[in-house]
């Protein structure tokens, strides 16, 4: 496997360079947003179109540090390079290619190198034969990727083209660029129809028998390749091949992007092409992974599964009799647990124990030992979880002596936790079958960590387990009365002192550690006062409780082992019940929440809070949207405090006498407007004015459209008034 230093270590010239110079206040803003979050991609989008633009001698520190963060994302190295090809620095281009090149399978990047290998090697002799050989190194390495059809269309038209003296020169000729069409032709692409076209041209150009031949041969893995790359075009539709590699953040586009880089993975491991070549699919399936890795690095449930498909392939191999393949798959295994804890989950327990776990089941001993030590020598993690795995493997492998010898090295890490001392007495209990051992581990531990109430309970378990009475009474004694525990600290060891002396003791020492337990509780604010609750725990038996549901909640018990209300008495304790309640609270529609909006300015009728606002309803914002735009009143402005005051100051009557119509306005007016409605016509889909005619001049109830002729005869109707004054 390629070296990984190059790819994360810092650029040899400028190394020293502490700041960069930037031409506005916004780029170097930009610039310091990226010092505080290396993934900061809105800043780093200001810095690379800045940086495009300016010589390569003054952003080469910028270029260097882009890759080091984003190590897998090919666009970066592809501009970084193109940087350095513009300035002719075809030196660097070399050295960047090789530290990119094989590990970043992204094909607008190995485009560029064969771009790059056109440009600066048509001058040498053996030009065709280094194109040659860059076509069939990239072939080898990208050319699964779906849009891989201009690498196979340009390197057939390189070999169509050579020159060659001599008919054995010619079949030779003939040969390679058949051998490379038949391979495109069966390889799932986009365009493959087109290349399948160039192929039977190909052939019917040497010999039409043959092209014959070929068609009836290839036709059907032609075919399925077709239905593979249409299957693929549908199952990879919505990936960005070009997103950065960050750490997950839970956004739903990332969400998004994970789920359909799975789906196409999982297409892949299914067999598509429908073939008995294992080495085929697993290829396929790796190819895939490489490609989801790139911009899903910091995922370590892609590496751990990619790793995992090889071991199975290995298996599947190695049972068909193919031990080349399935040695060269395993290989590839151990690689890819070594590039994942060498490269941006160099802290990630997991992969480091899963790694550790697959060269032991190869036997290599010593490669485990180094992965482990790896692990723990890092100075700025915590290497409890380390140790006891490490222990565990030192007992399977080389048996308890060295176990011994890998906790006296975690006892002397001032980094370690209690856990490495349970773990190291039980060990010593299961496994020698030692009790004083596994003791007197357990009493070194409490010496180291007397005021832990997590290690002091699983010493009482192992205690309770030996079914040692004394011991155990004497130990609770002793952490409870040292005094090195908080009371809050010490309220799960005064339950579990209870329910020992409830199983083993006489009455009257249940009486008297419920009476120094209460001591204690009531010294806390959630207990105090709660008697009857704190009677319960001399009662129960794991769920069953003495009280029902309801009598509980209403004596204010609470579980004091878990501090957590007994809602439900038949739930097992430690059993996460939120979703059994959930139905038993009232809970806001959270389909009608307003989303939050960042603003600076404010739209009338918005809910202003500091940083930003709420919109207003839906009904809100459509009537605001019919309404004139506040730059159309000019005034009167009322002073809303004063009017309310006014109003309030008034003396209404509390009852009126009827309005008969005063100031010559008469009330039969009213009438009218009441009467008068807008519909719309179920034809026309306009809205027209309806009169709903009731009692006008003793008619009966009709109505009419304003045109029609059984209007009401209104002898006071102003506008019909001065229609008639204008008519004579």
């Amino acid at each position: 496997m390629a070296d990984n230093e190059n790819e994360n270590a810092p650029m040899e010239e400028n190394q020293e360079k502490e700041s960069v110079e930037f031409g506005t206040d916004k780029l170097r803003r930009a610039w310091k947003a990226t010092l505080t979050n290396n993934y900061d991609m809105e800043a780093w989008s200001l810095i690379i179109r800045d940086a495009q633009n300016r010589n390569i001698e003054e952003t080469r520190y910028i270029f260097e540090r882009l890759v080091s963060i984003f190590p897998t994302t090919g666009k970066f190295w592809k501009m970084y390079i193109e940087q350095e090809m513009r300035a002719y620095n075809f030196e660097m281009v070399e050295k960047l290619f090789q530290r990119c090149l094989t590990k970043v399978l992204n094909i607008e990047l190995w485009r560029l190198y064969i771009t790059y290998v056109k440009e600066t090697k048509s001058s040498l002799p053996t030009y065709r034969e280094k194109l040659s050989q860059a076509y069939e190194f990239a072939i080898d390495k990208i050319g699964m990727d779906y849009n891989s059809y201009g690498l196979w269309n340009d390197y057939t038209q390189l070999l169509k083209n050579v020159e060659v003296i001599g008919s054995y020169a010619e079949n030779q000729k003939i040969m390679a660029v058949r051998k490379v069409y038949q391979r495109g032709v069966v390889t799932p692409m986009a365009n493959i129809e087109t290349f399948w076209k160039d192929y039977l041209d190909f052939e019917r150009n040497i010999n039409p028998i043959i092209a014959e031949k070929m068609n009836i041969e290839r036709g059907r893995d032609f075919m399925n390749a077709k239905r593979v790359g249409k299957e693929m075009e549908g199952e990879t539709r919505g990936l960005n091949r070009n997103l950065p590699s960050v750490p997950p953040s839970g956004l739903p586009e990332e969400t998004k992007q994970v789920e359909v880089w799975k789906r196409y993975i999982r297409w892949e491991k299914d067999n598509p092409l429908r073939t008995d070549d294992q080495t085929l699919v697993t290829k396929r399936v790796r190819f895939a992974y490489e490609q989801c890795l790139l911009c899903l690095s910091h995922h370590p449930d892609i590496w751990y599964e990619a790793a995992l498909y090889l071991q199975e392939s290995c298996k599947i191999l190695s049972e068909k009799g193919d031990v080349n393949a399935s040695k060269i798959f395993s290989e590839e295994a151990g690689q890819i647990y070594e590039r994942a804890i060498s490269g941006p989950l160099r802290k990630n327990q997991l992969l480091y124990f899963a790694y550790a776990d697959f060269e032991e089941s190869r036997l290599h001993y010593q490669e485990v030992h180094k992965i482990y030590q790896r692990y723990i020598n890092m100075p700025d993690v915590d290497p409890t979880l380390a140790y006891i795995q490490y222990m565990k493997f030192s007992r399977r492998a080389e048996g308890i002596k060295s176990t011994r010898e890998v906790f006296k090295k975690a006892r002397e890490d001032s980094r370690t936790q209690f856990h490495a001392y349970a773990a190291a007495a039980l060990m010593e209990y299961y496994c020698s079958k030692n009790k004083e051992i596994a003791f007197r581990i357990f009493e070194l531990g409490l010496k180291k960590h007397p005021d832990n109430p997590d290690y002091i309970m699983s010493y009482v378990d192992y205690l309770s387990h030996l079914n040692e009475d004394n011991n155990t009474r004497v130990l609770f004694e002793r952490v409870l009365s040292s005094g090195q525990l908080k009371n809050e600290d010490t309220v799960g060891l005064w339950n579990r002192f209870l329910e020992f002396e409830g199983n083993v003791g006489d009455l009257a020492s249940i009486v008297k550690v419920e009476k120094r337990r209460a001591h204690v509780l009531q010294k806390l604010q959630e207990f105090e006062g709660k008697d009857t609750a704190q009677q319960v725990d001399r009662y129960k038996f794991m769920n069953l409780y003495p009280c029902t549901t309801d009598e509980l909640k209403a004596i204010g018990y609470r579980d004091i082992s878990t501090h957590v209300t007994i809602n439900n008495p038949h739930i097992a304790r430690g059993l996460l019940s939120h979703e059994a309640n959930e139905k038993a609270f009232a809970r806001p529609d959270f389909s009608q929440m307003i989303p939050y909006k960042p603003k600076i300015k404010y739209v009338p009728g918005e809910h202003p809070i500091p940083g930003g606002s709420f919109p207003p309803p839906p009904t809100v914002s459509n009537l605001l949207s019919i309404l004139p735009p506040p730059s159309c009143f000019r005034g009167p402005f009322v002073r809303v405090d004063a009017l309310i005051e006014l109003i309030l100051r008034i003396n209404l009557p509390e009852s009126s006498d009827q309005w008969s119509g005063s100031s010559k306005h008469n009330i039969r007016l009213f009438d009218l407007s009441k009467s008068v409605h807008w519909v719309t016509d179920s034809t026309t889909g306009e809205k027209k004015r309806k009169l709903l005619v009731t009692g006008f001049n003793g008619a009966g109830a009709g109505s009419d459209d304003e045109d029609a002729d059984n209007r009401p005869n209104l002898a006071n109707d102003i506008y019909l008034a001065r229609q008639h004054k204008r008519m004579r």
